[in-house]
């Protein structure tokens, strides 16, 4: 009969091996008629703390969360905090995307982005041989 329960260590270990940042924000990304579709995880984020910035080929998706301290917050004794504070951001390379036309809803922690491809112009030129 041991007199160490038995998660003792567990929670020690975990403070040491902390989870990388992307891994919190775990996507799919899937083309659909002709257009990009990104489904993100961003759970514990509001609407107004995730950014979309398109910057030629790539999209940036960020979401930021503050460690204020509030009152109530002054109040309590925690015994243990697993939930973390700060910035996370994943980026992706979508060649040929239209940014004038990128389509976005947060719903329920689920970030889906719709990122229409720029129309192909049919330029064509024909060269004379000489």
């Amino acid at each position: 009969m041991s007199l160490i329960p038995r998660n003792y260590f567990g929670d020690i270990f975990d403070d040491f091996m902390p989870m990388p940042k992307e891994e919190k924000m775990k996507c799919d990304i899937y083309e659909k008629d002709g257009d990009y579709h990104i489904e993100m995880d961003v759970p514990g984020f509001n609407k107004n703390e995730i950014k979309i910035e398109a910057n030629k080929d790539y999209l940036t998706i960020t979401a930021e969360k503050s460690n204020e301290k509030s009152e109530d917050d002054e109040a309590k004794n925690y015994i243990h905090r697993e939930r973390t504070y700060g910035k996370y951001q994943r980026s992706f390379y979508l060649q040929d995307l239209d940014s004038e036309k990128i389509d976005a809803e947060f719903n329920n922690g689920v970030l889906k982005i719709i990122v229409p491809k720029k129309e192909e112009q049919e330029n064509k030129k024909y060269i004379e041989i000489k």
